[in-house]
């Protein structure tokens, strides 16, 4: 039952469904998704909080399954978009749903949004109640596909905190209701899945049953009396079974011994007329006349049909899990490390957990494991022992993601020999490395000098799109908790403005939000008034540049929609950027 319900909704919003979305809203069709970006994962952090009890977990399995959601919702989208009736009904039920399933208006999560992708609050409404009836629609056609249980949903919504976790923030969280992020994610996945320890796993039909068959109520006292009917007719039915076959095969033989072909057919024919009450005897003498060998009983057509049919009915093997685990842990000044872990089993969680609680103690560790049956053996787990004294370095920092092991903070300090030590670990079948500030800077800007070009062609077409991806690809790396533009990325900004006032010297001026972006080190507030500052300064730089200072705004969004995990070094350094996007 396991599946990841963000690709579900991104299967579900096509490119082609959020252009419809888009020009319904008059928004341009990055803002839409960015919308659908934030909420989605945001909604279903919202399902796993209601589920991580017993009565909201029932309450919500009911919701899902409701008449009101609609099952087949992903193939209808285009449709429901298609007239502002559909539209108008689908954003209704969708925010009613919602509201039913987490006791609460979702106008809060929705204003939160508006203020954090920076599209108009009615926008961020509507397609907040969308999202979440398309959501509810693909939880319901997953279970009544798999014949899934209210059993199951805690399991499934655990699942899904890998997947939502980089898209979320403490603000979105209070627009649920809930405390903060690190709260959130650090006990969601053990009250989950004491819910699912404590609820009921009830058995699922051997065969698919219909939706229309769901309201079908067979009066308890009708199982009773099925349950209690005497079963000693099946007896008489299986002798009788066996006194055909036994007297086919005895003919059969007796036949080809004497070479009459024509006569076993006959008596073949005339074994199809036996009849139940004759078992008894004829059964008794298939045991006294027929072999005990088992060749001779698997030779039997009854013995080769069932054999078959085991064959047929054999379930087929589960696929293979494709994705590679990950692993990665920062520790405090204490020495006291927090992880994060994506393993394919449940033994492997308990080797991890057991493995730190022997070394650290159960009180002196932060664990966040997740269990995904679609990952590999942690091969990790092996080396798990040298990686223990680096979980108890003072600002260490440690991603382990496939086969690649990046070091960040303390355990980066070439002076302790913590990459030599990795390296001698893990084996030449790992990328064993550390995270190079000027390094990427540079990467970053040779990528943006190599594309630029195409933009100061004579035959540019200035698609804005286009405009944006290429802007997207240069790195502003301020200074700590500065707001200057720094004088490595000023040749970068010159080559933009001369991108950006060729375009608008062709009569194409490309309209774009400068948007600020920070990690989540430090206070949220200050974080969201740096990061404006420093758009603030890039727009102004652009203008200065000749840039026309009416297509350009600029906007703070703080430690909003980060782009890479702020565990470590290098996804600090990510989501730390500034960002083009076409403008409102």
């Amino acid at each position: 039952m396991s599946i990841n319900v963000i690709q579900l909704i991104q299967s579900a919003l096509t490119d082609g469904v959020v252009r419809q979305m888009a020009a319904r809203f008059g928004l341009p069709p990055d803002a839409t998704r960015k919308v659908l970006a934030t909420t989605g994962p945001a909604l279903v952090a919202g399902l796993m909080q209601k589920g991580a009890t017993l009565d909201g977990a029932r309450s919500l399995f009911a919701t899902i399954l409701s008449p009101e959601v609609n099952g087949h919702i992903a193939e209808q989208l285009p449709q429901l978009l298609g007239t502002t009736t559909g539209v108008s009904q689908l954003e209704g039920i969708g925010r009613q749903l919602l509201e039913r399933a987490f006791d609460r208006r979702v106008d809060t999560l929705s204003d939160e949004v508006a203020t954090q992708t920076g599209v108009p609050a009615h926008a961020t409404h509507a397609m907040t109640g969308i999202v979440g009836a398309t959501l509810l629609g693909l939880l319901k056609r997953h279970f009544l596909e798999g014949q899934g249980n209210v059993g199951q949903l805690p399991t499934l919504l655990g699942h899904q905190l890998p997947a939502i976790a980089p898209y979320l923030n403490d603000r979105l969280m209070a627009g649920l209701g809930l405390s903060g992020l690190g709260a959130f994610t650090g006990n969601i996945l053990s009250q989950l899945k004491a819910v699912s320890a404590h609820i009921d796993h009830p058995t699922p039909a051997a065969k698919p049953v219909a939706e229309a068959l769901s309201n079908i109520r067979v009066p308890a006292d009708a199982v009773v009396r099925e349950e209690r009917r005497p079963r000693k007719w099946l007896w008489w039915v299986l002798a009788a079974i066996a006194a055909v076959l036994a007297f086919l095969f005895l003919r059969g033989c007796h036949s080809e011994q004497r070479g009459e072909p024509g006569r076993e057919r006959s008596s073949a024919q005339a074994a199809t007329a036996v009849q139940p009450a004759s078992a008894p005897a004829e059964a008794s003498a298939a045991a006294t006349a027929m072999p005990a060998s088992a060749d001779v009983a698997a030779s039997t057509p009854a013995a080769v049909a069932a054999s078959s049919a085991s064959e047929v009915q054999q379930p087929a093997a589960a696929p293979a899990p494709t994705q590679g685990s990950q692993l990665s842990f920062t520790v405090d000044r204490a020495g006291r490390p927090t992880l994060t872990a994506t393993v394919g089993s449940e033994a492997e969680k308990t080797q991890l957990i057991d493995a730190l609680t022997k070394r650290f103690g159960a009180d002196h560790f932060v664990a966040n494991v997740t269990v995904d049956q679609d990952i590999k053996p942690a091969d990790w787990l092996a080396r798990l022992d040298g990686l223990l004294p680096l979980m108890a370095l003072p600002g260490a920092e440690v991603k382990v993601d496939s086969s690649h092991v990046e070091l960040s903070g303390s355990a980066a300090n070439a002076k302790l020999g913590w990459l030599d030590k990795l390296k001698s670990l893990f084996g030449a079948s790992y990328q064993i490395g550390s995270f190079n500030v000027e390094q990427a800077v540079a990467d970053a800007t040779e990528n943006f000098r190599g594309a630029v070009k195409s933009l100061l062609a004579p035959d540019s077409s200035c698609v804005t799109a286009d405009v944006i991806k290429v802007l997207n690809l240069q790195v502003i790396n301020f200074a700590s908790a500065g707001a200057r533009v720094p004088a490595s990325a000023q040749e970068d900004l010159n080559q933009s403005a001369q991108a950006l006032n060729a375009c608008a010297r062709n009569g194409k001026t490309a309209k774009l939000e400068v948007a600020g972006y920070s990690d989540n080190v430090g206070d949220a507030q200050a974080n969201l008034q740096l990061s404006k500052k420093r758009a603030e300064a890039v727009r102004a730089y652009l203008v200065k540049a000749g840039v026309p200072a009416d297509s350009l705004v600029a906007q703070g969004h703080g430690d909003a929609n980060p782009v890479a995990s702020n565990d470590t070094v290098s996804g600090r350094f990510a989501n730390r950027r500034i960002e083009f996007v076409a403008q409102q």
